[in-house]
């Protein structure tokens, strides 16, 4: 059994717990306080609980649709007590989510096509939010499932983005491939990809400038090292992954329409939830963008960068101490 046929045992799911506790207690709190003295859920406890939702960065369009659920509920159950909410909570936001469209790992428990060889990964996403590490960890977990891992420093725009994916390497123990700040970032992509193919490697860890000030730009740039992955890998990149910073709450929706506007996003890692108390900005996202939310960060080791699993999201956020 790998790391990954062991998603939540004991010490993943506890680490998981851990990392959302800070968000779970300020939405509690403003649950208790939102329903102190009412007994049913009637129309002025929905009317606080919506203020709840959109105030734990839930967003509006997802806070809608919970309310909207939980209305058909107390419609059809007729009487709904206050003490029952945690609990309709849980189930109408479970079903929410598992509503949206969601990709089965593979055999080995990673979201990587194994007949795609080398499977090209580019990781982008503004400067802070955590891509670096989140290539780091994701290298290291990789590798713990046996398959050889090549990083391409794409990021040429800071040098700090390349000593600090060099520093990774070095810790992974992973092969890198990179040039001089400044250079074409899309001759960087060309050659870590010419170098995994010439290793025989099986996953390829591209990152990106992590820069919005321009959409057009920005565009220009991503489809142009798309364009050269594609001349060396067919189909590459095989998976464009958006790194966000679940801390920022509202700004994390922001980013993920300015990139998803700007170059075909087709997964998501939501990183720093721990200590903050906006982790209903994973709720919102995963519901809100017809695109998976792969991984969620807990901490900082590199486990805690853990597979979002919605049934465990939820659970931990609604579990009853």
């Amino acid at each position: 059994m790998g790391l990954f046929k062991q998603l939540f045992n004991k010490e993943k799911k506890e680490k998981l717990d851990e990392g959302l506790a800070t968000s779970k207690k300020s939405f509690f709190d403003k649950l208790s306080k939102a329903v102190v003295g009412k007994s049913k859920v009637d129309d002025s406890v929905l009317d606080e609980l919506e203020e709840v939702l959109i105030a734990s960065d839930v967003g509006v369009a997802t806070t809608l649709k919970i309310i909207e659920r939980i209305e058909e509920r107390v419609a059809r159950d007729k009487y709904l007590g206050t003490d029952e909410l945690q609990r309709i909570l849980r189930e109408e936001i479970a079903a929410l989510l598992q509503d949206q469209e969601s990709q089965a790992t593979g055999d080995n428990g990673v979201f990587i096509d194994t007949e795609k060889k080398p499977f090209v990964i580019m990781i982008v996403g503004v400067n802070g939010v955590g891509k670096t590490t989140t290539i780091g960890k994701l290298a290291a977990q990789y590798k713990a499932q046996g398959l050889k891992v090549v990083l391409g420093a794409a990021d040429t725009f800071r040098a700090a983005a390349i000593d600090q994916l060099q520093i990774w390497a070095d810790r992974t123990q992973t092969d890198i491939v990179k040039q001089k700040m400044g250079s074409d970032p899309a001759s960087v992509a060309f050659d870590a990809l010419t170098y995994a193919k010439q290793q025989n490697a099986d996953v390829v860890l591209v990152d990106t400038a992590g820069r919005l000030h321009n959409k057009v730009n920005l565009m220009n740039e991503l489809s142009k090292i798309k364009r050269v992955m594609d001349r060396v890998v067919t189909d590459a990149p095989h998976e464009v992954m958006l790194v966000l910073d679940g801390s920022t709450g509202q700004n994390a929706f922001e980013q993920a329409k300015q990139f998803t506007a700007a170059t075909e996003v087709t997964a998501l890692a939501i990183t720093k939830l721990d200590g903050t108390a906006k982790g209903g900005v994973v709720i919102g996202i995963s519901d809100q963008f017809n695109i998976p939310v792969r991984y969620i960060g807990v901490g900082e080791g590199i486990d805690d960068l853990q597979v979002f699993d919605k049934k465990e999201f939820v659970d931990s956020f609604f579990k009853i101490n």
